[in-house]
């Protein structure tokens, strides 16, 4: 229990798995879900080692060994990481695996299609599977290689009954040890980088599976360290994700502190050109809010006086966000000095920013977006792309949102596979503002209900908008698809009677682009 950081049951369950023994649960209905979910563990497992030999040896993966190969990923490496090949066949895993279709399926493995046979969900696409704490295979991550078509280059499991997003980390059940021995975790943004900390020696790196970091994932990290060193981008995810870590700090106890990476580099580049550098980044990781204030003055000017000002104006806004007065004061000290500035000047304007507003909300992260805040609906469904892309992709589009800004982020959502960091890399400002806000939205919600209700107020919105055309054919065509649309609620047609209005939607907005 101390080593693995498990309950009770918990321990009993590994030690029996590490000799052998079948547990029999006799009572309750958790047992039962316990029982359930080792059926489907089983089954996972199965899928990674046959995923893994399909790499290992089946010709029709050269084009990922070589990939692989490429990246520095081949050999001991994909071995240890138990990397895979899922090859460019419609159910080659289903029937292999043998495994029931209701498991296959609630796996996340395979889906029926609408001719109702089993499909495999993934295809032509490099392996990363993905294990709890305890060693359980619970999901998968997969990338597709250079020059493929499929514009998702990344597909993650959805959700399921062994596997939530949002409390799981890649690469936990390898870094646990060295976590636990250094009171210290760093987290990365993907599986690569975490495989790049392993090939330059630091063994404590972990990274999220394709969403942004959570509260659970924090408390799932302090169950091993009080000391999260942030390896990614810590500014990317905007004010409302610094807002989250000094919350955490002060909240759950964690130290969160960021290591540069020189020039830009992500950790699984830096592990084939520097790896000595990629080390010394965490060794010399800074806290959160010093972090944030050097880049700050970084940016601006110290060679003249307007732009030692300058600087000012901007670090007392950084400073302002943290909600501990003493540390807003010890940093407004150090600059002070720094800028040669009058002492106390900068001290005062913090607390007078901050003691009124010690923390950026979201409203004040909404006020970036435009003139009014992004419907919640349509914020609530872009958060479930990070956690439940493919079945945000069966029942919505992008015609589906209000505006152009959300739409953007829809789109950056959907190339990205689901992954919020990413996403914000590559989103332009106003989509970027909008993914912001999604960062900190709530993510648990139930996709299909969520759709129905979007597409339903999109289609009320164009029908609205068609009221002035009064000839006939479009008063004919807008009354199928009012029919229609009061259809959604009945979830058994409600598939194929969506895939009929996201095509309308469709085509009118390209005859409104005409």
């Amino acid at each position: 229990q101390e080593v693995e950081r498990v309950d009770f049951v918990g321990a009993i369950e590994h030690l029996a798995g590490k000799a052998g023994i079948t547990l029999t649960y006799t009572t309750g209905g958790q047992p039962r879900d316990r029982q359930r979910g080792k059926q489907l563990v089983e089954v996972m497992a199965q899928a990674v080692e046959w995923y893994h030999q399909r790499l290992l040896t089946s010709p029709d993966a050269k084009a990922a060994r070589d990939y692989l190969r490429s990246r520095g990923l081949s050999g001991d490496v994909a071995r240890q990481f138990k990397l895979g090949w899922a090859p460019d066949e419609w159910d080659a895993l289903s029937v292999d695996l043998g495994a029931p279709a209701d498991m296959l399926r609630d796996c996340g493995l395979s889906f029926t299609n609408s001719r109702g046979r089993l499909q495999d969900s993934f295809r032509a696409r490099v392996m990363f599977p993905i294990f709890k704490e305890n060693d359980d295979p619970v999901a998968f991550g997969g990338r597709v290689l250079p020059g493929s078509n499929d514009p998702a280059k990344y597909k993650n499991s959805a959700e399921s009954t062994i596997y939530a997003k949002s409390k799981t980390l890649y690469g936990l059940n390898w870094a646990k040890s060295d976590v636990v021995k250094a009171d210290e975790i760093v987290v990365c943004e993907g599986y690569t980088d975490v495989i790049g900390f392993h090939r330059a020696g630091l063994t404590r790196a972990v990274a999220t599976c394709g969403t942004a970091l959570t509260e659970d994932h924090v408390r799932l990290m302090k169950r091993f360290a009080k000391k999260v060193v942030l390896a990614f981008d810590a500014d990317a995810a905007g004010q409302g994700a610094a807002a989250r870590f000094y919350e955490w700090e002060q909240k759950i106890g964690v130290d969160v502190s960021v290591a540069r990476m020189q020039g830009g580099k992500d950790p699984g580049e830096m592990a084939d050109t520097d790896p000595q550098g990629l080390l010394d980044a965490v060794t010399n990781a800074q806290p959160f809010m010093k972090f944030r204030i050097e880049r700050t003055v970084a940016a601006g000017d110290l060679n003249s006086n307007e732009g030692k000002a300058s600087v000012g104006n901007a670090v007392v806004a950084v400073i302002s966000e943290h909600p501990n007065a003493d540390v807003r004061l010890l940093y407004a000290g150090e600059l002070e000095q720094r800028l040669g500035l009058q002492r106390g000047s900068l001290a005062a304007r913090v607390e007078r920013r901050g003691g009124s507003r010690p923390l950026v909300t979201l409203s004040d992260v909404v006020t970036n977006v435009g003139q009014r805040a992004p419907d919640s609906a349509e914020i609530v469904m872009l958060a479930l792309m990070c956690t439940k892309l493919d079945e945000v992709l069966a029942i919505t589009s992008e015609e589906v949102f209000s505006d152009e800004a959300q739409r953007g982020a829809f789109r950056a959502l959907k190339a990205s596979g689901g992954n919020l960091n990413a996403a914000l890399r590559e989103a332009d400002p106003d989509a970027r503002a909008v993914l912001e806000i999604v960062g900190v939205a709530d993510a648990t919600g139930d996709a299909m209900k969520e759709g129905i209700n979007l597409l339903r107020a999109a289609v009320r919105r164009e029908l609205t908008r068609r009221m002035t055309d009064t000839s006939p054919e479009v008063i004919q065509r807008d009354r199928r698809i009012k029919q229609l649309s009061d259809q959604l609620t009945d979830r058994n047609v409600a598939d194929s009677v969506a895939s009929e209005l996201l095509a309308w939607l469709y085509d009118v907005s390209l005859m409104s682009e005409a």
